[in-house]
């Protein structure tokens, strides 16, 4: 089957991605930047897989700088799957940190609801709490 050449929009609504992102990650080499016909951009099949890939990638929280390295660790055919693991392991630490500080940010909201709801603190106690040193 040919690879059909689509517009900018048509790519949007295939990968889910906002029109600007996808002229954002132009601009940054996230994606090649797009023949023209005419004023219009013209991706193709190639383009939908690695947009999706970013997306993806992006919905794993991989940074804009992690996504480069992992599209550079594909395109280079010789993808090492522990350069790969290494890289998604530095990641799964950072996701499990953000994990933490949210856990104990819920801690802190939670028992502030509940001292809220007690109504025994005089004044506000989330307020209290966020110039608690």
């Amino acid at each position: 089957m040919a690879d059909q050449a689509i517009q900018i929009g048509e790519l949007s609504r295939r990968t889910g991605c906002n029109i600007e992102t996808i002229r954002y990650y132009e601009r940054i080499g996230l994606m090649p930047a797009p023949p023209r016909r005419g004023r219009y951009r013209s991706y193709g099949g190639e383009d939908v897989g690695r947009l999706g890939f970013v997306r993806r990638a992006r919905e794993l929280g991989f940074t804009l700088d992690e996504v480069r390295a992992l599209l550079g660790l594909a395109a280079s055919g010789q993808a090492s799957c522990a350069e790969v693991r290494d890289l998604a392991a530095s990641h799964l630490q950072d996701v499990r940190a953000r994990i933490a500080d949210l856990k104990r940010m819920e801690r802190v909201l939670a028992g502030s609801v509940r001292a809220c709801d007690a109504g025994q603190d005089p004044g506000c106690p989330l307020i209290h709490a966020l110039y608690a040193v």
